[in-house]
């Protein structure tokens, strides 16, 4: 997008192209989502940055009204499948603040030379300011949600001293840890209780069918570690997480006032939070851009008709990568039981939810994949080469090509994926994945509709 195309977005404040760039206004010293309600800046006044973190490095600090930090992330990072999508995938991960720059470069295959240089060529900012953007972000929901000291949301955003943590908070937010937390005028809720979770709301842009995504969570759910409750457009999805420091439940609701879904996250190790968000927003698709999605798609006029009536139609992800890789080998009857064999009791158990799925090291005796994914043959995180993971996944007895490219859509986020049984059309790219799920979705609810025409 040229800069002047830019210019017309922010002046028609359009929401579609929230999170694809930020605008910064000089005059000002803030930067802005392109929707923000705010009086539109004179053009020369206005510059144009890829990222938030870009922006923070051009010394802008965050508008007040607009809440820019807090819009969906960039489809292109989920699309991408280069260097740079990867990065910025296991960055929004975590796996800066876990392992330094080093970790993530030895992850990607490169020196961390080489990854500073691609990212800033590509979204003006290192991976130590994208990360440190992030820690940010997640501090101030710590800080507007819960009643968490401010000692204790230092360290649980990621940040290695409360020093860092406040001069990091005054120069992106132009306020004090303290200040944020007392601030009037925003719609945040009202800071939860000690004990009492995280409350969120998960940002998307376009429309968002619900509805598809949760008929296929409880299709899929497996008992005591997820559960769908409640009635059609009312439902709310629970699961059990994994997370590098702890495990987690989270909690997300079907219906939502706004463009975004309202969820609880419960952690047994706050630093965890940034990790299973992301995790939330990949099984969710929260990220995609239905818009230029649609756009493709309707040039087929079957999908044409089946886009019309389920507009904003997700490709969902998965929560934890190697959990679903290993249900979709195992299937529904064996998943069960050796979740009754292998999985691991929650300490604190909530209602029908009291384990963990396996680790895969736990299966590795049971499963090839999950020796694979043990010893590091088959790599599924946020930042493994998609095309490298179906290859090995292929040399995997037991994975036959059909699950294979399951684990690819779901498990990798891949957009473009073909079931290697069913008719693709080379239109329909780099959106496979997506028109697929129209087409299932259309059979599944002509199936249930003559099931029940037939009771």
């Amino acid at each position: 997008m040229d800069q002047e195309t830019a210019y017309e977005a922010v002046r028609s404040r359009d929401p579609r192209f929230d999170g694809a760039f930020f605008f910064a206004v000089s005059t000002t010293g803030i930067y802005c989502r392109p929707s923000c309600p705010a009086v539109t800046p004179k053009r020369p006044n206005v510059h144009f940055y890829p990222t938030a973190a870009a922006a923070q490095g051009g010394g802008f600090r965050a508008c007040r009204r607009c809440r820019p930090d807090a819009v969906p992330g960039s489809a292109d990072w989920n699309a991408r499948a280069d260097v740079v999508g990867r990065a910025m995938r296991m960055i929004t991960d975590g796996v800066v603040d876990r392992e330094g720059v080093p970790g993530l470069a030895t992850r990607l295959g490169y020196s961390a030379r080489q990854v500073q240089r691609q990212l800033t060529a590509e979204v003006g900012a290192g991976p130590v300011a994208l990360a440190r953007a992030q820690r940010a972000h997640t501090a101030r929901v710590l800080l507007q949600t819960t009643v968490l000291p401010v000692t204790d949301v230092a360290f649980a955003a990621g940040f290695a001293s409360v020093r860092q943590f406040n001069d990091t908070i005054r120069q992106i937010y132009a306020r004090t840890p303290s200040e944020l937390r007392t601030e009037t005028g925003t719609k945040t809720a009202k800071p939860a209780a000690s004990g009492a979770g995280v409350p969120l709301r998960l940002a998307y842009r376009g429309p968002y069918h619900a509805a598809s995504v949760f008929d296929l969570l409880a299709a899929e759910a497996i008992d005591r570690i997820e559960e769908v409750t409640g009635g059609p457009g009312r439902r709310t999805y629970r699961r059990t997480l994994r997370l590098p420091h702890g495990t987690g439940m989270a909690a997300v609701d079907e219906h939502a006032p706004g463009p975004w879904l309202e969820a609880r996250i419960h952690l047994t190790d706050l630093r965890d939070l940034t990790t299973a968000v992301q995790r939330l927003r990949r099984l969710f698709d929260l990220d995609a851009d239905p818009y230029a999605v649609e756009e493709r798609l309707s040039e087929d006029p079957r999908l044409a008709r089946l886009i019309a009536e389920r507009p904003g139609l997700r490709s969902p992800g998965a929560a934890d990568p190697q959990e679903f890789a290993l249900r979709a080998v195992l299937g529904r009857v064996e998943s069960e039981r050796l979740l009754d064999q292998y999985g691991t009791p929650l300490a604190n158990p909530c209602g029908t939810l009291t384990h963990v799925f396996p680790e895969a090291a736990v299966l590795a005796g049971e499963l090839p994949l999950a020796k694979a994914l043990t010893d590091g043959t088959v790599r599924l995180d946020p930042g493994a080469d998609r095309d490298d993971a179906a290859a090995e996944l292929r040399a995997v007895a037991g994975v036959d090509p059909h699950t294979a490219a399951a684990i690819r859509t779901r498990a990798l986020g891949d957009p473009d994926v073909a079931p290697p049984d069913e008719e693709s059309d080379d239109l329909w790219r780099p959106w496979r994945s997506y028109a697929h799920r129209h087409l299932q979705t259309d059979r599944n609810e002509t199936d249930r509709n003559e099931r029940d025409q037939q009771q």
